[in-house]
């Protein structure tokens, strides 16, 4: 688990593509702090560190994390926002991410407005259910918050230290930007989905309902 509280900005070092799978090398001074095995966000990806060296990590990545994820674009020299996983006992500053990227999204427009700066987004329609207004979206692995949503647009705000701590300063209009929803409104969404589907729910209570359950 994660918090989308971005640790550091990395570097791309290497990439090399195969049929069956990927494999990034980042250069970063979080490689010092890692272990064989340990778990890391790369731009909201959860990977592993299967190689280290020094200060870098290298990372394999499955065909459908490459596919459905904007790790596919990058190259060598591009900037990765990384955050180590969460430890047991660890500060929760953003909110509960889980690593697994959901959609690609794409940067529509970057302004500033005073000392934020707003960036809007085009997401995938699929995940229109799960964007809410006020509630919490990852982009890039950054810990969000949607301030207005229209249609399959939404708008995010950033403070300027996580403009400049975060991997955004080197985004324009048209880059994707990998999207995971909230992680609670998800599991509370699928939850409600589930009682409504339940026998005898939102139909009242009838005789055949309470001896169904026992009464």
């Amino acid at each position: 688990m994660f918090t989308g509280l971005i640790q550091a900005v990395g570097t791309v070092l290497e990439r090399q593509v195969t049929a069956r799978a990927a494999r990034l090398k980042i250069r970063t001074d979080l490689a010092e702090g890692l272990r064989l095995g340990d778990s890391v966000a790369v731009n909201g990806v959860c990977l592993t560190a299967a190689r280290l060296g020094g200060g870098w990590f290298s990372a394999d990545v499955m065909p459908e994390t490459w596919r459905s994820s904007n790790l596919s674009f990058l190259k060598p020299g591009a900037a990765v926002n990384l955050e180590p996983a969460l430890a047991l006992g660890d500060r929760l500053g953003g909110h509960l991410v889980s690593g697994h990227v959901e959609g690609i999204g794409r940067i529509l427009r970057i302004e500033r407005q005073n000392n934020a700066v707003l960036i809007r987004i085009g997401f995938p329609k699929q995940l229109a259910p799960w964007i809410v207004h006020k509630g919490s979206i990852v982009v890039n692995g950054i810990s969000l918050t949607v301030q207005a949503l229209a249609g399959t647009e939404f708008m995010v705000s950033l403070i300027p230290h996580t403009y400049r701590e975060t991997n955004f300063p080197g985004l324009k209009a048209g880059d994707p930007v990998n999207l995971e929803t909230d992680l609670l409104a998800k599991y509370g969404r699928q939850g409600d989905a589930a009682v409504a589907e339940e026998p005898g729910r939102g139909k009242g209570i009838s005789v055949e309902f309470l001896a169904e359950h026992g009464f």
